[in-house]
């Protein structure tokens, strides 16, 4: 599995993916996810990946290397919609080439996709493209997206990011939501591949691959677990109120025992049958006087 994760604030955009892919625990492998589609100050684009990584590939071989010239590229789309419609259209090019394939196999055309970027003189803009090729744009109201392994590093992102953030801030936020998500799933690892795009800038000046040795990285795993444990600490311990003392709305909903037997509509599995009579012998027939 993997874990991306791409802001967009005011100042410029962040993008962040793990390389870890498995195939089950005995075929755990590394490959990166994230693809850099650059003309110095002309325009940048990212594109971030999860799910089967045959499916993702061949999207991205296409987007790379188009089968027909004459198509649009991420390097000659006029604007980032477009482009956002071409990874789409990517998406269901692979679809239409291997889907029936994998439906035969009960394999689930399984892809999503994070793109962002700025072309020049055309604001930055963000977006989310689906397995079935359609896509959502990042707002002030929604400033990130997150594919693959999402849940562990939600929280942060939901607490902290802001549009008016400051970039190495956004950045910084987004490590700490790999980290957790590092912390709590093994199917997400390092090394981690790290970009940081200045508005207007229209060209790469922030880049980092991070490892195990990356000091900035560990200093993040190993504070912010030792900030939580502090303030974790520093919380108030629950004060309890008798629970007798509690009004009706506001104590536990109660299941009553049944009645014991004979005195109500509960029988006790317990209780012994009642005798047979005569007049229920063989087949239920009475017998003759």
């Amino acid at each position: 599995m993997t874990y991306c994760v791409a802001t967009r604030v005011d100042q410029g955009l962040v993008f962040l993916a793990d390389t870890r892919t498995n195939a089950g625990v005995d075929h755990v492998s590394t490959f990166r996810k994230m693809t850099v589609f650059e003309q110095p100050g002309e325009r940048v684009m990212v594109l971030l990946t999860a799910g089967n990584l045959a499916l993702t590939q061949s999207v991205a071989q296409l987007l790379s290397q188009p089968s027909d010239p004459d198509l649009l590229t991420p390097w000659n789309v006029p604007n980032m919609f477009e482009a956002a419609c071409l990874v789409g259209r990517a998406v269901r090019e692979v679809h239409r080439m291997h889907g029936g394939a994998l439906n035969d196999f009960n394999i689930e055309f399984n892809c999503s996709f994070l793109l962002g970027g700025q072309i020049r003189g055309q604001p930055m803009r963000l977006f989310q493209v689906y397995a079935a090729g359609n896509f959502i744009e990042a707002s002030t109201m929604s400033p990130y997206f997150q594919i693959g392994e999402a849940k562990y590093g939600k929280p942060i992102l939901d607490r902290v990011l802001t549009p008016s953030m400051p970039l190495d801030e956004a950045a910084k936020c987004a490590l700490i939501s790999m980290d957790s998500t590092l912390r709590s799933n093994v199917s997400v690892g390092l090394p981690l591949d790290l970009l940081v795009y200045e508005k207007d800038s229209l060209r790469v000046t922030k880049f980092a691959l991070i490892d195990h040795d990356n000091d900035y990285f560990r200093m993040i795993h190993s504070s912010w677990g030792e900030r939580l444990r502090q303030v974790f600490a520093e919380i108030p311990d629950p004060q309890w109120a008798p629970v007798s003392a509690l009004p009706l709305g506001k104590s536990p909903m109660r299941s009553e025992p049944p009645l014991a037997a004979g005195h109500g509509p509960y029988k006790s599995v317990h209780e012994p049958a009642s005798a047979q009579t005569l007049a229920q012998a063989q087949g239920g027939q009475a017998e003759p006087d």
